[in-house]
């Protein structure tokens, strides 16, 4: 089977396969899978962010040629989708629970976000990508499931989907990309709350009146409180509608 059809296979419903108990690897050698492609390309961006992943470096790190890569992934594209879906799949999708299904759609946002924040800058792969293959498939099929069992309208519940999903995919982006910046000291200003309340407040107070009175909200938020903020704003507005 070439990448592509590999590649179609992965969208459409898995297959029975029949092991061979008595198989034994032939190779001392680790063979170059599609397993080890993607294990090594999150082991890069891990340690140096996703903006470091090219195929020509994926191929180094696997001591092959870039060229010989795609007998394994068709091309960068499918290799974000295998990214994607390997962080799909190991997100723990509860049974939907009318009761708590805000709870629940909560706590699929905060998985998400954890496993991109795990890989700087992952979740850029993850916008504009079509959700066809079955991992995301899956998260997509778990989280409507919750929102119906919550009441939600279908078509509501479908664009509520996507539009948390985004946002949860651009807090991630704005994240690494601001711990980016704080490696180098000449923008760590940027990130210095301090700092940034500061200007807020030396700005000409008859031009911007509410900034300069409100600094101290406008820098608020440790942590992820802002991301907790956002997602209670969209669930609760579901809630609503």
């Amino acid at each position: 089977m070439n990448p592509r059809e590999r590649r179609a296979a992965r969208h459409q419903p898995p297959a029975r396969e029949v092991v061979d108990a008595d198989a034994r690897p032939r190779r001392r050698t680790a063979p170059i899978t599609v397993d080890r492609v993607v294990d090594t390309a999150l082991g890069i961006i891990a340690t140096e962010g996703y903006e470091a992943l090219t195929m020509r470096r994926l191929a180094g790190a696997l001591d092959t040629g870039p060229a010989s890569l795609y007998a394994h992934v068709v091309n960068k594209a499918d290799l974000d989708e295998l990214l994607i879906g390997r962080l799909c799949a190991e997100l723990v999708l509860p049974e939907p629970d009318p009761a708590a299904w805000r709870e629940q759609v909560r706590g699929v946002c905060t998985q998400m976000r954890d496993q991109y924040l795990r890989y700087p800058g992952i979740s850029r792969a993850a916008l504009a990508m079509a959700p066809t293959d079955l991992e995301t498939m899956r998260v997509n099929e778990a989280m409507l499931a919750i929102l119906l069992a919550g009441g939600v309208a279908p078509q509501t519940a479908a664009w509520a989907i996507d539009a948390l999903l985004l946002y949860v995919s651009a807090y991630c982006l704005e994240t690494s990309i601001a711990h980016q910046r704080r490696a180098h000291e000449d923008d760590a200003w940027v990130l210095d709350r301090d700092e940034l309340q500061r200007r807020l407040t030396a700005l000409p107070a008859r031009t911007f009146p509410n900034i300069t009175r409100h600094a101290a909200e406008l820098t608020a938020g440790e942590g992820h409180d802002r991301f907790d903020f956002t997602l209670a704003l969209m669930i609760d507005g579901l809630a609503h509608r």
